[in-house]
């Protein structure tokens, strides 16, 4: 980071934060008064940031926990009951009408093995 060189050979993303920060103190930092220095502060602020993302990553955390916070507050609208599940005839339906498996609407290994050429059924 010292360089400036980003890993791809450019400048780093924070190295113009950086030139602000050593611009300020060149201007305003002197050994014995410690006061210009306090002058940087919003800057080496925003260089910090754009190292560490940590004021994006505290909002990104409170917006997600608003959101959580919201959605299991309010219903589910297309959620169905436990009688409309009921009533769809799916838990005290036949087997018959449960299982597509079991249909014969759809061919199978069998039904091609039995017919011979030109899709003319074998007679055994």
């Amino acid at each position: 980071m010292a360089s400036g060189y980003g890993l791809a050979g450019g400048v780093s993303r924070c190295f113009p934060f950086w030139q602000e920060v050593l611009a300020c103190y060149a201007i305003n930092g002197d050994n014995d008064n410690r006061a210009g220095a306090k002058k940087c502060s919003p800057a080496l602020e925003d260089y910090m940031e754009c190292l560490h993302h940590g004021k994006e990553a505290a909002k990104i955390r409170t917006l997600q926990a608003a959101y959580r916070k919201r959605e299991a507050e309010t219903p589910r609208d297309a959620a169905r009951s436990a009688g409309e599940i009921r009533s769809l005839g799916l838990l005290e339906a036949k087997k018959e009408e449960v299982d597509v498996r079991g249909s014969r609407g759809l061919p199978t290994v069998g039904d091609n093995q039995a017919r011979g050429k030109g899709g003319k059924p074998v007679v055994h």
